[in-house]
């Protein structure tokens, strides 16, 4: 009986008649309770317009909340000095007074140092416009394109001017000796009272006067009331689950404060280096400028643009070059790719357990709500909601949607690549898997759980011809990128080799995309395997099947219970090969082994299949699976 001449289909081959021809329980993670889709719309509802109408009050309270977070680890500290709860507090909250204070004034100073110094740049401002305009009279490209946006604008304007009736011309102008002179007319507005003048300019300075004064009278009631309040929250969250309460204000308080640690390194590590390189390319009042890039990058996305801005702008002013102009704008764009691709993955990890995706959703979402307030507290909200979704079943879908963890697992995802017909991604997918452990991991971990899905699609009527035929074609794609790899347990047949077991597809093409992978695992142990599919075992193909040589034969199913279809199956090839050769049953779905009359070994995972095949095909066993 010939053997599979090479990797064309199913990386093994199959018999079909007497000619070899070359072919190819799901666990996720629990759902959801089910919810009303209606119920879910109107809360969200409900809670986006609370947010919306309640800003001035949520803001204070969220920004306190936030303050509340990355705080308390440092009260905590100081009651380990046995501190009282309400010394320790205060202590705290004074020196971030001070800190407040001194950034403030260091800010300040520098400010007005550099207002001192900009009548000084001057020179250097008209000599680069000078410049430029020169660079545009003597036909550079700055004329060019001048000249081709005002030839552009002319013609758009002679094209929208429609013309002038016939028999019309222009209107004659007026005799001068006719004209009236206009009477001028003044407007003068009332002198405003003090009132006015303290609405008018004291409103916009003492809002955030009084949001900040509210934030820190919160933040100190807050703190002084800390376990007052999580008992409070327990309470209203139902008493009658404490455990998994407080595991998820727990959760949520250490991702929120590891995420403002982290931020504050990554912010220092870059603030740094921007006053050091400021120093010495010249840039004046390096200081203010390694303040500002500290306390910008907070905000996310428009903070570290802010932060670069006025310091590159400041730079076409301090030099007649443009050297300054091009160290400064390098400095600003090495610092960010070097903090974006390596300071942030190595510091802040897992800290937040949301998706880059989520993160910049998050920031539309909230900066949308509240302004830049919002932008300001996106990630430490959003980190809220991804906590509370993950401990409440029903707000688990906040966690799928904004959560960083796997929400198919690997068998889903590869199952999900070859219905979509995407073989490169389920080889992808394979290879990942591959790096981990061998290909006999692959095929047992992956695979053949994707086809136990596509197997209970099949059942449920889900699963079309033109769904299969996909999945069979994706399938031999992987065998061949992953028989490329080179993994063998040992020497792979030569090819002419005749097949010693026979991996018989039972059933269905399914079936034989299993049998297929269990012939590779024996092909990668050196031993001789082919398949054969379903019709080439029916009751009248059978007695055509080219069986000599063959030692041991295994039926493949992924239906956990064959029922009497495997004892027929089993009898009709004991008439064809006689009782000698023994017959193993596969059953890749059955959570047990089974007793089933006429196979005496069932074998419910690949690798112990390829076990047990291999000893029987041995001359030396002779034939342990009777």
């Amino acid at each position: 009986m010939p053997v599979p001449g090479g990797y064309r289909r199913w990386t093994v081959h199959r018999l079909e008649g007497s000619k070899t021809v070359p072919t190819a329980p799901y666990r996720v993670h629990s759902a959801a309770p089910p919810t009303s889709a209606s119920n879910t719309l109107l809360v969200i509802v409900v809670i986006v317009a609370a947010l919306v109408f309640g800003r001035e009050i949520l803001m204070p309270v969220a920004l306190a909340v936030l303050l509340g977070f990355a705080l308390s680890p440092i009260v905590d500290f100081f009651r380990r000095w046995r501190l009282g709860r309400v010394p320790a507090v205060l202590l705290v909250v004074t020196l971030v007074f001070l800190a407040l204070l001194t950034f403030g004034a260091v800010v300040a100073g520098q400010i007005a140092d550099l207002a001192d110094n900009l009548p000084s740049y001057e020179r250097n401002i008209r000599a680069k416009i000078q410049a430029v305009q020169e660079t545009a009279a003597s036909g550079g490209p700055f004329r060019r394109v001048a000249e081709m946006v005002r030839d552009l604008r002319a013609d758009l304007e002679q094209a929208g001017t429609p013309p002038a009736p016939p028999g019309t011309g222009p209107i004659p102008s007026p005799d001068p000796a006719d004209a009236v002179e206009p009477i001028p007319v003044e407007l003068r507005e009332p002198s405003p009272n003090p009132m006015q003048v303290l609405r008018d300019f004291g409103g916009p300075v003492m809002r955030p006067l009084a949001t900040a004064g509210m934030v820190l009278v919160f933040v100190i009631f807050m703190l002084l009331q800390r376990d007052d309040l999580r008992d409070r929250l327990i309470r209203l969250a139902g008493s009658g689950d404490i455990s998994r309460t407080t595991e998820a204000m727990n959760d949520a308080a250490r991702r929120v404060s590891r995420y403002l640690l982290m931020q504050a390194l990554i912010n220092l590590t870059y603030a740094l280096p921007v006053g050091l390189g400021l120093y010495f390319i010249g840039v004046p009042n390096p200081v203010l400028w390694a303040l500002l890039a500290f306390v910008l990058r907070f905000i996310p996305y428009i903070g570290p643009v802010i932060a670069a801005f006025f310091p590159i702008a400041l730079s076409i002013a301090v030099a007649p070059g443009w050297t300054v102009l091009l160290l400064t704008a390098g400095l600003f764009v090495i610092l960010e790719l070097f903090s974006n691709n390596v300071v942030e993955p190595l510091l802040y990890g897992s800290t937040t357990g949301m998706t880059p995706v989520a993160i910049l959703l998050a920031a539309v979402f909230w900066t949308t709500l509240w302004g830049p307030v919002g932008l300001l507290l996106s990630t430490p909200l959003t980190v809220c909601l991804v906590v509370l979704g993950r401990h409440v079943p029903q707000l688990r879908f906040l966690e799928v949607m904004f959560g960083d963890r796997p929400v198919l697992p690997v068998e889903a995802k590869f199952y999900q690549r070859l219905l979509a017909r995407d073989p490169d991604g389920a080889l992808e997918l394979a290879d990942t898997e591959r790096q981990a452990g061998t290909v006999a991991h692959v095929h047992e971990e992956v695979i053949l759980p994707a086809l136990r899905l596509a197997e209970q699609d099949r059942q449920r009527g889900s699963l079309d011809t033109a769904a299969r035929h996909a999945i069979i074609d994706g399938l031999s794609h992987v065998l061949d990128g992953l028989a490329e790899d080179g993994d063998n347990e040992g020497a792979r047949v030569p090819d002419g080799t005749p097949a010693t077991i026979l991996c018989v597809g039972a059933r269905n093409d399914l079936d034989e995309a299993a049998a297929a992978l269990l012939a590779d695992l024996l092909r990668r142990r050196g031993l001789a395997a082919a398949i054969v599919p379903c019709e080439a075992v029916g009751a009248r193909a059978i007695t055509q099947l080219e069986h000599t040589g063959v030692r041991a034969i295994c039926l493949s199913y992924l239906t956990p219970s064959p029922g009497p279809h495997a004892d027929r199956l089993t009898r009709r090839l004991r008439r064809l090969v006689g009782q000698d050769v023994p017959i193993l049953l596969g059953l890749w779905s059955a959570p047990a082994a089974p007793s089933v009359a006429g196979a005496p070994r069932i074998a419910t995972s690949l690798s112990q299949a390829a076990a047990e095949l291999a000893e029987a095909s041995d001359p030396k066993s002779a034939g342990t699976l009777r």
